[in-house]
């Protein structure tokens, strides 16, 4: 018999609706509970990476995210010049293996809404709105008291609740985010049709200004510059930011800027990170995804991270008949693959910051390589 039979998914991000799929599919009775009211998210893309499609192929949503999503191959590197002259364009890495696009960019509340889908027809529970408000454990459970007065009790406690995470802090793991130095402003706009890839413009008066396809007829946008207060700004002001900002861009960009005219869909957030380095569970809960280890965006390998932990936690669970056993092989496959992926991440952020010349091709590759093997 599987080592449990019952759990509580804290959070309906990546991270928590594919445990629940996972868990669901295989007969474990499973309540996902997410705080916000409803999907509603901002609408920016999100960058999946040749991993990411892997796990969401075993997921059994792959055709919907190719439906949906903008798959490409290919990485170019462009300099800050007037022009926006392409430096290179690296064949990218399928990390994923041969079947599967290297990359694929995707509106983020639109996988999401695949990902929830998915659960509920798996057998999830699934409730908005939804809080925790205490747990208490013992040798055979969980006991978790909701916001709302209501109570359960669970086998085991997933805390998929993100880089905030009220699991991390409610089970005593003193590990908070801390901020790298960098800012992002995301916009998610029109795609060019001379977009059909991810082009990265590295220097210039930000740190790196880049776009990724996310539909034939949408694209994301970003602008990462150094960490300052941006949140007094209203949202017409932060539009007028992210245009002032890409006034330094040209080639794609010249096209992208003059579709930026509408504040709502431009978002700023600041870089952070963090690991939890040892053991992600106290007990009967365990944290995963950005609640275990958060990284900045410059690798693109937030959401294969969160998706890995999922895959790796929900086939050990069903995989083994003492839950004891569990942890030291969940901690063995999955500590060091998230902490690299971080480290590597917050590499590039210090060569930017440093306006060093690093090896981001090999750092890339490196990393790429330690991916392609499934977790």
């Amino acid at each position: 018999m599987p080592a449990i039979s019952s759990v509580l998914v804290i959070g309906a991000g990546t991270a928590g609706t594919a445990t629940a799929i996972l868990l669901a599919e295989r007969g474990v009775s499973v309540d996902l509970v997410e705080a916000k009211p409803d999907l509603a998210a901002l609408g920016s893309g999100i960058t999946l990476q040749g991993n990411a499609l892997r796990v969401l192929r075993d997921l059994g949503v792959w055709e919907q995210v190719r439906a949906e999503g903008y798959p490409y191959d290919t990485l170019g590197l462009r300099a800050p010049d007037p022009a926006g002259s392409l430096l290179v364009e690296l064949e990218d890495h399928r990390t994923g293996g041969p079947e599967l696009p290297a990359t694929m960019g995707m509106y983020r509340p639109a996988l999401a809404l695949i990902l929830l889908e998915r659960a509920v027809a798996a057998g999830a529970k699934v409730r908005f709105g939804v809080t925790p408000s205490g747990i208490e454990q013992d040798e055979t459970g969980v006991d978790v008291a909701f916001a709302d007065g209501s109570h359960g009790r669970y086998d085991l406690v997933v805390g998929a609740d993100g880089v905030r995470s009220w699991t991390r802090r409610a089970i005593g793991i003193d590990v908070e985010p801390e901020p790298v130095g960098m800012g992002i402003w995301r916009v998610f706009t029109d795609r060019p049709a001379s977009v059909t890839g991810t082009d990265l413009f590295y220097g210039g008066p930000s740190y790196i200004a880049g776009y990724c396809p996310t539909s034939e007829a949408s694209l994301y946008a970003y602008i990462v510059e150094p960490d300052q207060d941006r949140s007094g700004l209203s949202p017409e002001e932060g539009l007028a930011v992210m245009r002032e900002l890409a006034e330094a861009y040209h080639g794609p960009w010249d096209e992208i800027r003059g579709s930026l005219t509408d504040p709502s869909r431009v978002n700023y957030t600041h870089f952070e990170s963090h690991v939890v380095a040892g053991p992600w569970n106290r007990g009967r809960v365990v944290v995963i995804g950005d609640a275990a280890h958060s990284c900045p965006p410059t690798l693109a390998q937030g959401a294969a991270q969160a998706l890995e932990d999922a895959a790796v936690l929900a086939e050990l669970l069903t995989g083994h008949d003492d839950l004891a056993t569990v942890w030291p092989a969940f901690t063995e496959r999955r500590l060091t693959r998230a902490q690299t992926v971080v480290e590597a991440s917050l590499q590039l952020c210090a060569w930017l910051k440093a306006h060093e010349r690093g090896d981001v091709p090999g750092l890339i590759a490196r990393v790429a390589d330690l991916v392609s093997d499934p977790a």
